[in-house]
């Protein structure tokens, strides 16, 4: 079939021999976790020669998606209105059959239904990234949710993640892999760092001439990733042993920012100005990273996979992380950083005590072992090649 499909503007391909035109489908194209993998894959797929196709309304990330050789099918596919996915069923249909799609890859619960249907009116294969540990509180989520366990694959971000699926939904082992999420190793590399934007963002924060080491917690500001207990856990170990040491708690309030005005207030409240710095958003994570001394990830509640954990590895920065969800997977405790309990800021502070403790040397040679450890098992490149071995399978 050739010539141009109506709804989508795309060129048609014709029938697929070796080649593979694989359709990734997600809600929007603006930031996340979601998008970030979905365009790594179509780098992946482009430079093997296969054609990639990311269905969305697209975004802020439609420039990033078409320099790397993907192409964006716009599709509506951000409602959750039952009837609009039964529409972008028979869209996603229209696309499979048009653009002789090989392989269809949901990201996100909303258009994976409408994948999942489009795909087996047309006997297309079905792969499911398993992205997070979606809630159940309310009727019916769980049946809501088993969409993304359907797919002829299933792909768990994390350990914890399958061990989630096997209990929920019962997925059989033989459609169940786990494939961890990566670092982008030539983007989180200690080497690449502009010294010229890490002191300027140095004398932003105001540590410029400060030679205390940093804690650095980075993260969006919401009350599950742990601000509240960095900060006492440095009044705790302020009270040991002095202010011999700063805390830097980088990230936005994506509310209306009470919560971050709640911070300020228990900061003021426990006298921590001297230590404790909340510094806003930060875009240039690579420098924020290498201004650290130690990568704190405090989450109260389990990380499907837990980026932070792992983009500090890659810097070459020892990491405290909760012992809860892929923090057990990506952080090695006493190895590569510690496991701390989570919501308790009397362990984080023990542990903060011992990285003070160190010496640069020492705390440098963790930070050795963490690289070494997301060069072997969590990185992009990694993720991408299991990524592929798993579209292969599917082809036969």
């Amino acid at each position: 079939m050739t010539g141009k499909d109506a709804e989508t503007g795309l060129e048609a391909s014709p029938p697929s021999g070796k080649k593979l035109t694989v359709l990734q489908v997600v809600p929007e194209l603006n930031s996340g976790g979601v998008e970030r993998g979905a365009i790594e894959i179509a780098r992946r797929l482009v430079a093997d020669g296969h054609r990639a196709l990311i269905a969305s309304k697209g975004g802020r990330m439609e420039g990033l998606l078409k320099n790397v050789g993907g192409e964006l099918v716009r599709l509506p596919l951000d409602s959750k209105n039952p009837l609009t996915l039964k529409l972008n069923a028979r869209r996603l249909s229209d696309v499979i059959e048009t653009l002789n799609v090989d392989i269809v890859h949901a990201r996100s619960r909303a258009p994976a239904w409408s994948a999942y249907w489009a795909c087996q009116r047309k006997g297309t294969p079905f792969v499911t990234t398993y992205h997070g540990a979606y809630s159940e509180g309310l009727p019916g989520k769980r049946r809501y949710n088993s969409v993304m366990a359907k797919g002829d694959r299933v792909i768990a971000i994390s350990q914890f993640i399958a061990d989630l699926i096997r209990e929920r939904h019962e997925t059989p082992e033989e459609r169940l892999v786990v494939i961890h999420r990566g670092a982008d190793l030539e983007l989180f590399n200690p080497a690449k760092v502009s010294r010229s934007k890490a002191l300027a963002m140095a004398e932003r924060w105001g540590v410029a001439d400060d030679d205390r080491p940093i804690f650095l917690l980075p993260g969006r500001l919401t009350r599950w990733k742990g601000q509240e207990d960095l900060i006492d856990a440095a009044a705790a170990l302020r009270d040991q042993r002095g202010e011999d040491f700063l805390c830097v708690i980088l990230g936005g309030d994506e509310g209306d920012g009470g919560f971050e005005k709640e911070l300020q207030q228990r900061i003021e409240k426990r006298d921590l100005g001297r230590i404790v710095r909340m510094v806003g958003h930060e875009e240039d994570m690579t420098s924020a990273y290498w201004l650290s001394s130690v990568v704190v990830s405090a989450s109260r509640d389990p990380e499907a996979f837990g980026r932070i954990a792992v983009e500090g590895q890659a810097m070459g920065k020892p990491v405290i992380a909760t012992a809860h969800g892929g923090a057990m997977e990506t952080v090695e405790d006493e190895v590569t950083g510690f496991h701390v309990a989570p919501g308790d800021p009397e362990s984080l502070a023990a542990a903060m005590g011992r990285l003070r403790d160190l010496s640069s040397e020492q705390r440098a040679a963790i930070g050795q072992r963490g690289i070494a450890r997301v060069e072997g098992a969590f990185s992009i490149a990694s993720m991408q090649a299991a990524t592929m071995a798993v579209y292969r399978d599917l082809v036969g």
